[in-house]
């Protein structure tokens, strides 16, 4: 369960403040928004572990790899979303009105 909140912990406080009453609800757009600056934030990492390792840096292959591996995690979930979501807008616009 850890891993699933080190790659997506945007998504736990947008739903933690709705559960508050009082507290402003996160828009869709901000929650798309945290989740696309947080995948690349995990791609960066990723890429700068990469780099230190092939430089002989203090980062172990161990910890590149487990960079890498939540880079490629959090890409994934972020593609699936934007399927999602563009498979609700294609819907939205087949119906009649």
């Amino acid at each position: 369960m850890e891993a699933i909140h080190a790659v997506t912990p945007s998504l736990i406080p947008a739903q933690a403040e709705r559960s508050h009453v009082g507290q402003a609800e996160s828009s869709f757009g901000d929650m798309l928004t945290a989740l696309v600056a947080q995948t690349n934030g995990l791609q960066q990492d990723a890429d700068q572990a990469m780099q230190q390792v092939h430089a002989g840096g203090e980062k172990n292959l161990h910890e590149a790899m487990i960079a890498m591996e939540k880079a490629d995690i959090a890409l994934r979930y972020t593609v699936q979303v934007r399927n999602k979501a563009i498979d609700a807008y294609q819907e939205i616009m087949r119906m009649q009105v």
